[in-house]
């Protein structure tokens, strides 16, 4: 039985808008959506996907995913690179959907309207 989830998505293209999406969390849904192997970045009720090797393989940098990042609280000495994937994390470590606050934090941020 597969579930679905509702994932908040960073492009690092400027071009292409922030976005929210059903998703299936599976491994190679998220490498997909990465594009490569994934590493995450765990944050209380949520956490981060993105490409483990974005810097090596020269993905643009995520400067919106950085400046979310930033706003929740994480700072990190880092630069992303490459889409991120954000969803939420429910008490067992299992995907859940992405936090509405951290969806409403990005609305903010980018002046995107994001959900329903």
């Amino acid at each position: 039985m597969s579930t679905t989830c509702t994932a908040l998505i960073v492009p690092a293209r400027l071009s292409q808008p922030v976005r929210t999406e059903t998703i299936t969390p599976s491994l190679p849904t998220l490498q997909a959506l990465v594009e490569g192997n994934i590493e995450a970045i765990t944050r209380g009720e949520w956490h981060a996907y993105l490409n483990e090797e974005g810097k090596i393989i020269n993905l643009p940098a995520n400067i919106r995913a950085g400046h979310l990042f930033r706003e929740t609280g994480l700072y990190l000495n880092d630069i992303f690179c490459g889409d991120v994937v954000f969803l939420g994390q429910g008490t067992h470590g299992e995907e859940t959907d992405v936090p509405d606050y951290l969806v409403g934090l990005a609305e903010d941020l980018f002046d995107a309207q994001l959900s329903a």
